[in-house]
């Protein structure tokens, strides 16, 4: 269950291999950064907020203590008992007023002082209605306390402390609103360093997963150029100690496919010159035999007619044999500076046995390195093929775009099926959707390769106003 959770989650994300290792790497630089500030965060604030708190915890008692110098004096030892004197409540200086007092208390970082004596509170900015309820009580009963409040919209310590006489309280006010600006600054400071260390995992996965897969991509590239025709493709990882085995087992295929291929060809070009002159024969007698038709039985002149048709399609298909396996073979062929137009234009018209070409304006004067026995072999086919097994041609044009200039071959027949698009390029290809007959042969496969050969594509596509429509895509450039 877990593997098929797995492998639905890959195909929903739809990543690359090289794409899951720069998302491994991020993800991993990520956890451990997020790991890093969530442990700095931890110790940091928990160290700031401490000190803080601490501070304020000191300078609260040493202005208390300011605050009873300045109300009692020092503090009067109690003296023995024989002497019949007992430790009592010092007594409050004489002329001092409490206000004054709390106003010349050393300057620190306090918003507020504020002290309960006698049953009554002083204070000289603060409301002690702002001090919660819990920590008078917890200062009344002789601890020191502190709680972390809001005045005024502003967070404050609220530090308290007991001073000699019973109930007596003395309290001040901290901001924390420089510490709260510290630790967000490190907070913010932090989440980006988290998402720069993410950042730099997905660059240090990009950079490995190049240098990791580069062989990979290697053996891509000569996969895809065997797959093409260049079946001399090898890879050079040979020496490789990781890659060398599967270098060596690819170009070892890859060689073997090359002299299978060759021999192939060679077969096939042997068996199509060994059926040339048989074929030769067979096509002269044909000839003198219909040369002499009238003087035929009628009950003759039908089967002779069939027979001439499939020596026809015999002689075809001979030719065809050669011309593929010229190509098996590594005919390189030879390029020239060729118009296209002109070209089309006089090999459709041609096969056709009537003007069948139109060629826009802007395609007047495309020019493309071609082999010119081959891209006529093309249109010729192609024109053939409607003219044969579709109904007719309904016309070949000839337009700038694409990879430089699209070429359209129009049918009248039934069309093609999606499902036969691809099969009817294959060799002695037929629709298996379709009741006609287009495709048997090598004529499509022919053209498939020569459009190949000239770094070109072909597709198939419905014709507006019914039928098929081969469209071919050439490099050609303006002269």
């Amino acid at each position: 269950m877990r593997g098929r959770l797995a492998r639905w989650g890959r195909q929903r994300i739809g990543l690359s291999l090289r794409g899951r290792v720069m998302l491994a790497y991020g993800l991993l630089a990520l956890g451990l950064s997020t790991l890093l500030a969530l442990v700095t965060w931890s110790v940091v604030s928990e160290y700031l907020t401490e000190q803080r708190q601490s501070s304020a915890r000191v300078e609260t008692a040493d202005n208390a203590a300011a605050f009873q110098y300045g109300l009692f004096g020092p503090p009067q030892p109690c003296r023995p008992a024989r002497e019949q004197v007992e430790c009592g409540r010092p007594t409050l200086k004489p002329d001092v007023k409490v206000i004054d007092l709390l106003s010349s208390l050393p300057s620190t970082d306090s918003a507020s002082s504020m002290a309960y004596y006698d049953g009554q509170w002083y204070s000289l900015t603060g409301k002690p209605s702002d001090l919660p309820a819990d920590l008078i009580e917890t200062v009344r009963s002789g601890s020191t306390a502190q709680r972390r409040i809001t005045v005024g919209g502003q967070p404050v310590l609220a530090v308290g402390v007991p001073m000699r006489g019973p109930g007596e309280m003395f309290f001040e006010w901290h901001p924390l609103e420089s510490l709260d600006d510290t630790l967000r600054t490190l907070k913010i400071t932090l989440f980006a360093a988290a998402i720069a260390t993410a950042l730099i995992g997905l660059a240090v996965g990009r950079l490995a997963s190049t240098l990791a897969l580069r062989p990979l991509a290697a053996l891509t590239r000569v996969a895809d150029a065997v797959a093409r025709g260049q079946l001399d493709a090898r890879l050079q990882a040979e020496d490789d100690r990781d890659l060398g085995g599967l270098a060596r087992s690819f170009n070892q295929t890859a060689a073997d496919l090359e002299r299978r291929v060759a021999a192939d060809a060679r077969f096939a070009g042997d068996v199509s010159h060994e059926l040339r002159t048989p074929l030769m024969t067979m096509l002269n007698s044909m000839q003198l035999i219909q040369n002499h038709r009238a003087e035929l039985p009628g009950s003759v002149r039908e089967p002779v007619e069939l027979l001439g048709d499939d020596l026809e399609r015999f002689r075809r298909l001979v030719i065809d044999l050669l011309e593929i396996s010229r190509d098996d073979g590594g005919d390189q062929g030879s390029r020239e500076i060729v118009r296209i137009a002109d070209l089309v234009r006089a090999a459709a018209n041609a096969t056709a046995g009537r003007d069948v070409t139109t060629v826009a304006r802007e395609a007047e004067g495309l020019t493309l390195q071609a082999d010119k026995r081959r891209l006529e072999r093309v249109i010729a086919n192609l024109v053939e093929n409607a003219e044969d097994h579709a109904g007719g041609c309904k016309g070949v044009t000839v337009e700038a775009g694409g990879l430089g200039v699209v070429i359209t071959v129009d049918d009248a027949g039934p069309g093609i099926a999606e499902a036969d698009r691809d099969r009817i390029f294959e060799r002695f290809g037929r629709g298996e959707t379709s009741n006609t007959s287009r495709g048997v042969g090598l004529g499509l496969a022919i053209v498939a390769r020569h459009v190949q050969w000239h770094h070109g594509t072909i597709r198939v596509t419905d014709r507006p106003s019914g039928g098929a429509r081969f469209i071919i895509e050439l490099p050609a450039k303006t002269t």
